[in-house]
């Protein structure tokens, strides 16, 4: 399985629990049941494969996002100006969690490659317009990242 695929399954996981009230080890258990899993596969490409290397990848993301909800949401909340948080869709919300944890959180995820990738998932979900909002949602983000970063060495 690639690292695009396990975006995938973890902004697809990210955005189920929007839905449950179960923790994020129990959904990555859930959906990693090999029966359950197998059937996903019919579904969607992303579980085409069995994730292998990439399970630690999952689990840590999930749960990360989970523990870093209100965080990112508060980056969201920055960047998606004049929008509240609750006007973004699930999904981009999601996908946006992945790629902002990912820039904080994941030292062997390059910031431009977690935005590219996220673009590239939101396209996969959404129309054009929620493409260019995430796209400027994340430069912006990766703008100010950037600056800290500078400014903080």
């Amino acid at each position: 399985m690639t690292r695009s695929n396990a975006r995938e399954i973890v902004a697809n996981l990210i955005y189920e629990m929007n839905f449950t009230r179960d923790s994020a080890d129990s959904v990555v258990e859930q959906t990693m049941e090999p029966l359950y899993y197998d059937t996903l596969g019919g579904e969607s490409e992303a579980y085409a494969d069995k994730p292998g290397g990439q399970l630690p990848y999952i689990r840590d993301a999930v749960r990360g996002i989970r523990e870093k909800q209100e965080e990112l949401d508060g980056y969201l909340a920055k960047y998606a100006i004049n929008w509240s948080v609750s006007r973004i869709s699930k999904v981009a919300r999601a996908i946006l969690h992945v790629a902002m944890y990912e820039a904080l959180y994941v030292d062997d995820v390059p910031v431009d490659a977690a935005i590219s990738e996220a673009v590239e998932l939101t396209r996969k979900y959404e129309d054009e317009d929620v493409v260019a909002f995430v796209n400027g949602i994340l430069g912006s983000f990766a703008r100010d990242l950037e600056k800290t970063n500078v400014s903080g060495d």
